[in-house]
């Protein structure tokens, strides 16, 4: 009986617990949906229990002292959350769907990503689906008046460059343009001999997000490059299922606006009026020389891509792409071939990620010579052609004598800019392969920690010809006796990069950590050769040259880590140490950090609002370098070899000589201190969502190529680090979805940006004046001053009669010591804008879309040196008889002599504008090809109008503001076809 008594006890004592405790164990696996895959590391939470665990390597896990009815959470990051209830199961399986809307709340960073609502910088990203629309042909258009903030200017070349501003910039002579970053890999900010641009190669259709970096807290990591800001491209990604896309565009352009000068007729009466004595000059033409350098276009755009599962492990894409554009100019073409590969396998159980990114592209271009100049001044009473002309059959002012040996050009007068444009053969051609491979290890035995190590390469080959008919008069020529042009030139760049990085990311009860630490190596080096022109009189070999490139080469340390503290309290702290090539041993090396703070006010004291949905403060600050100058190695003192022009001669031998460059063995780097406040909003279930910004930068040991002491240097100028800038300002952005219905959908965007750039200090207090009036040698416009804002115009204060009537050469005494000489210029105006904007709208009705872009700019000035050197009547006379044509805005000043007005600033015009760059209608057939297929066809015009008071071609340019004519923009009427299979 006893015996029995204690198996009893034992029972109750001890299994019975056990057979209890037994039943509140859970066991399961996680897996990924759609491959079936075991998912690592996955958290796994009980609601308002502390009980809590998360998956091993093959996706296993055991979560125990559960209750009936206890609500398990699984939660991983890029997949929805699951909450499963508990019910005394003993095993489960948990499939987790991949959750895009997560996904696309991502932002890629220096070295990483970080969730939207987690960013502590002043970070905008742009996905595919938000691109602007249109004929696009260089990537960076994709963004164009998108981004607060960020200005992006191109002229109208066909695949040609763009100037691209992040805040302004930073600096003043040395390079104000963003570092760009193509998956992982920084390029450089070159174009190379036969290419149009740096980012011609790039397919626009390859490119997935763009993210803009715009502060320091955001863009320090990149440390030694990063004080113009950061634009970082993705390119696209293969795909777990089969898709292939097919894109067409056509696109017919024509010349928009012209420069008004005098017709034929308006010419004749002019010089009737002015130059009676000339009128036997006139010819018997009607030639309007601007429509003659000009023609309409054609674009045609193919890309096809075709993504999947390569062997069921490899997801891929494949790439294929041709661009054709004409430009204006006659002869000018872009034609570019692109092949792009991409694959990510995740292997190991998602342990072990490979990405690998190869881009080939294949640029041919025919470049036309700038030659509106010579358009505007021709004589429109002239023809294009003359059957007995020696120049190739174009009409050309010269003595008329057939001879070869006789046949000279009448000297300083206009040559035919059609005979320039036809009878010039400028080709080149540029071959670029460029990529990464990025290997991203998660560690087995400590799943927190990943290796990242990111190998990247940037090879272009390029060369070009020019050849120019010694039958042209525009030709180089000896005694007005053209020899032509011969010339051959090739370059071949080299940029590789290697990156290396730990990060560590771990939840520590409500303190979440993500750290990393790296290392970055960058290498540029390469070289160009030139034959020079081998029909220049006295050509010898000694001319050719070639110019090996000196290595530049970055390396960098660098630490990142963000703190986030019940989700509510974020901060981020960077360092970066880098060395430059550049400089000097002493002064190689510059420090940049920064630091960051956010704090997520919604879920502090708006929780339970329904109307604020996300309620973030931003504050920001860093340090930045800069050491993107020209000159490789400006520290160290070089010697170059001079041509046959430049040479001593012994005897009867002639030798070159060799004279020692400029160079400063102080030069340190440029710095940038950045401060930035901003809020990130959202309201009405993120239905509408933005940002505001304010911003303050102050650059300071500017390198400035500047004058140096007479005899002190073995130059006038040379780089120096003198000098302070400010720029301040603030940003506005506004995105709203204004409809969401099934068949309606309408999304808008509106961003406006204000800044002012000053300078705060110049070596010495000492003016730099700059900025020429293309009048000839030595006039300027423009002035850098301290207080004021860079290429501020420099001019004299116009003076009127009681008409209003601009009295010629009549200037305002402004320091009153009764002379007007060069002491009375006064700083007027300047061409940055009081504001800029941007406004962007997406309508989807049923099958349906309609969308629009709009740009604005306003308060930028512009001074007209179009009119300021060539709207005076004594130019209707150019030289040896001939005469020549002005621009039409004569009439409203009466101005006749060029060095009188020239500085007026009357030239200075107000150049606000509004842009509508694109504007699309679509309709997509959903279900072509029996469902197989959806189709999209749409129609759209390209650079639609501008409303602008300017009197020039076009108010949007480069060049600081000065317009001495522009390639033109063109209009286009695209037609286009989407398809899916």
């Amino acid at each position: 009986m006893k015996t029995l008594q204690k198996k009893l006890l034992f029972f109750m004592l001890i299994v019975l617990p056990l057979g209890m405790f037994a039943q509140n164990i859970l066991k399961g696996k996680v897996l990924d949906s759609a491959t079936q895959t075991p998912l690592p590391s996955v958290n796994i939470s009980v609601v308002n229990n502390t009980t809590g665990t998360s998956t091993d390597f093959d996706g296993n896990f055991t979560l125990s002292n559960l209750s009936v009815g206890d609500q398990i959470v699984f939660s991983y990051v890029g997949f929805v959350k699951q909450t499963f209830t508990y019910n005394n199961q003993k095993e489960i399986t948990i499939l987790l769907i991949e959750d895009a809307n997560q996904l696309e709340g991502v932002v890629v960073i220096g070295y990483g990503s970080v969730k939207k609502k987690d960013a502590t910088g002043a970070v905008t990203q742009i996905n595919s689906d938000d691109f602007n629309k249109g004929a696009v042909v260089t990537a960076e258009n994709l963004l164009n008046g998108r981004v607060a903030g960020l200005t992006v200017n191109t002229s109208g070349a066909p695949g040609s460059g763009s100037e691209i501003r992040i805040r302004g910039g930073s600096s003043l002579f040395a390079s104000n343009d963003p570092l760009i970053v193509i998956d992982g890999l920084p390029i450089e900010n070159t174009t190379n001999t036969g290419s149009t641009s740096i980012l011609a190669a790039l397919n626009p259709s390859d490119i997935e997000s763009f993210t803009v970096l715009k502060d320091a807290s955001a863009t320090a990591i990149y440390g030694s490059r990063a004080s113009n800001g950061v634009i970082i491209i993705t390119t696209k990604k293969g795909g777990k299922t089969l898709s292939v896309d097919y894109n067409f565009q056509y696109g017919s352009g024509k010349l928009v606006k012209k420069v008004d000068v005098f017709s034929a007729a308006e010419f004749r009466n002019v010089v009737a009026e002015q130059l009676p004595g000339s009128v036997g000059q006139l010819g018997t033409a009607n030639t309007d020389w601007q429509e003659e350098i000009y023609r309409k276009t054609d674009l045609v755009d193919n890309n096809i891509s075709i993504r999947g599962n390569l062997f069921n492990v490899i997801p891929s894409r494949l790439s294929l792409g041709n661009t054709y554009q004409e430009g204006l100019r006659l002869t000018n073409k872009f034609n570019r071939n692109t092949i792009g590969i991409s694959l990510n396998p995740s292997l190991l159980n998602n342990h072990l990620k490979l990405r690998v990114s190869a881009n080939y592209a294949n640029e041919r271009n025919r470049f036309a010579d700038g030659v509106e100049g010579a358009a505007l001044r021709f004589d429109p009473t002239q023809p294009v052609y003359d059957s007995n002309s020696y120049y190739g059959g174009f009409f050309e002012y010269w003595n008329g004598n057939l001879n070869p040996t006789q046949a000279q050009l009448t000297p300083s007068v206009v040559r035919n800019p059609v005979s320039q444009l036809l009878q010039t053969n400028d080709s080149g051609i540029n071959n670029r392969l460029f990529g990464n491979f990025e290997i991203d290890y998660k560690f087995h035995f400590l799943p927190e920690l990943r290796g990242v190590v990111n190998l990247g390469f940037d090879e272009s080959n390029g060369e070009r010809t020019r050849s120019v008919s010694r039958f042209t008069g525009s030709a180089p020529s000896n005694d007005n006796r053209p020899y032509g042009t011969n010339e051959y030139s090739e370059a071949l760049r080299k940029n590789r990069s290697l990156d290396g990085y730990f990060n560590y990311k771990k939840l520590f009860n409500k303190l979440e950590v993500d750290a990393t630490a790296g290392y970055s190596y960058q290498k540029f080096e390469g070289y160009s050769f030139s034959t020079g022109n081998v029909f220049q009189p006295n050509y010898s070999d000694a001319i050719a040259d070639v110019d090996t490139f000196a290595d530049i080469v970055l390396i960098g340390l660098f630490a990142r880590t963000n703190f986030t503290y019940d989700d509510k309290y974020i901060l981020t702290l960077s360092y970066r140490r880098d060395g430059s090539s550049r400089f000097s041993e002493e002064n190689r090396w510059g420090n940049f950090p920064a630091a960051s703070f956010a704090w997520k006010l919604k879920e502090e004291f708006f929780e339970d609002s329904t109307l604020i949905s996300n309620l973030k403060l931003r504050l920001g600050y860093g340090i930045t370098g800069q050491q993107e100058i020209g000159d490789r190695l400006s520290y160290l003192q070089q010697y170059v070899t001079g041509n046959n022009q430049s040479q001593y001669i012994f005897g009867t031998t002639a030798t070159p000589i060799a004279v020692s460059t400029a160079y400063n063995s102080n030069l340190k780097w440029e710095e940038t201190t950045t401060y930035n406040v901003g809020f990130d909003y959202g309201l009405l279930d993120d239905k509408i969502t933005g940002t505001i910004d304010a911003f303050y930068k102050k650059s300071e040991d500017l390198l400035v190529r500047s004058a140096l002491p007479d005899g002190g240097n073995f130059s006038n100028r040379g780089f120096q680090n003198i000098g302070d800038l400010t720029v301040k300002g603030i940003e506005f952005a506004i995105d709203a979805k204004l409809v969401e219905k099934d068949n309606l959908k309408w999304n808008v965007n509106f961003n406006a940006t204000k800044f002012e750039r000053r300078i705060d200090e110049l070596a010495l207090n000492a003016d730099i004046f700059i900025g020429g009036t293309g009048t000839g040698t030595g006039g300027t416009a423009q002035i850098l001053r301290e207080g004021f804002t860079p290429y501020s115009f420099y001019v004299y204060k116009q003076l009127y009669d009681s008409n209003s009537k601009p009295i010629e050469g009549a200037y305002a005494d402004l320091n009153g010591d009764g002379i007007v000489n060069g002491d009375d210029r006064y700083i007027y105006k300047n061409a940055d804008p009081d504001a800029t904007f941007g406004f962007a709208s997406y309508l989807n009705y049923k099958n349906i879309d309609f969308s629009f872009n709009l740009r604005a700019s306003i308060g930028n000035r512009i001074y007209n040196a179009v009119d300021a050197g060539r709207a005076q009547y004594d130019l209707l006379n150019q030289a040896s008889g001939v005469l020549g044509n002005i621009p039409s805005s004569v009439q409203d000043t009466n101005f006749n002599t060029t060095s009188d007005v020239v500085l007026s600033d009357i030239y200075i015009e107000n150049a606000s504008f509004l842009r509508l760059d694109n504007v699309t209608l679509g309709y997509t057939f959903p279900k072509w090809l029996e469902g197989k297929a959806s189709v999209r066809l749409y129609s759209g015009v390209q650079n639609a109008f501008v409303i602008t008071k300017y009197s020039g071609l076009d108010p949007e340019i480069t060049n600081n503001g000065i317009d001495n004519t522009i390639y033109p923009r063109q209009r286009s009427l695209l037609f286009g076809a989407n398809i899916k299979f």
